[in-house]
């Protein structure tokens, strides 16, 4: 079966330039702050965006092409983790603790946007298999990640370290790891079952 949902095309293509635009946002931001959450997230950013163009592109396939391509996005979203690990190597060089202001009023921003995107692909998260499940999860890992990005920039305002910074940058990689894993299973499952 071909998957083309009423509104799922225009609905992933929103949330790819949601993403995008909000990538450069952030990434101005952490780089001018020096924030590694901030940084990290930026790349979640645009990882999400690519997602959803690939999903955009992929909608037409048939179910065993689009669990393959599922396979492939799992991958994708393991780079917000292997970007942290990196900004976080910079970090303890210059353990420097990031503006606290523009990190909440930053992570503020990014929690609208995802909440946005996962309120939008909430009611398509069932069509598509593992490659709309991937974008959702996607977003609400991202809100939840913004979530924790305020609290950081709240905590380094009242208490000025790294910490907070570097400990929801910790709680991003994880969170990105693990939809990763459910990303894969799915579709692997959903490959199985186009072969059968």
């Amino acid at each position: 079966m071909i998957l083309n949902a009423p509104g799922l095309r225009r609905i992933v293509l929103a949330v790819a330039l949601l993403n995008l635009a909000y990538f450069g946002v952030e990434f101005a931001v952490a780089t001018a702050i020096g924030s590694v959450s901030l940084f990290a997230d930026s790349v979640d950013f645009l990882e999400d965006a690519a997602v959803n163009l690939l999903i955009f592109a992929a909608l037409g396939w048939r179910p065993r092409a689009r669990a393959r391509l599922g396979m492939v996005m799992s991958a994708i979203l393991l780079a917000p983790a292997i970007a942290f690990l990196w900004t976080l190597w910079r970090k303890f060089e210059a353990p420097v603790a990031p503006d606290a202001v523009p990190l909440s009023i930053t992570g503020l921003g990014a929690l609208a946007v995802n909440l946005l995107c996962a309120f939008l692909l909430a009611r398509c998260r069932h069509h598509g298999g593992s490659l709309t499940r991937a974008a959702f999860l996607s977003a609400r890992n991202d809100a939840l990640a913004n979530v924790g990005i305020i609290a950081a920039g709240l905590i380094t305002f009242a208490a000025p370290s790294i910490w907070p910074d570097v400990i929801v940058g910790v709680a991003i990689a994880w969170m990105n790891l693990d939809a990763a894993r459910e990303v894969w299973t799915a579709a692997r499952d959903e490959h199985r079952e186009a072969g059968a």
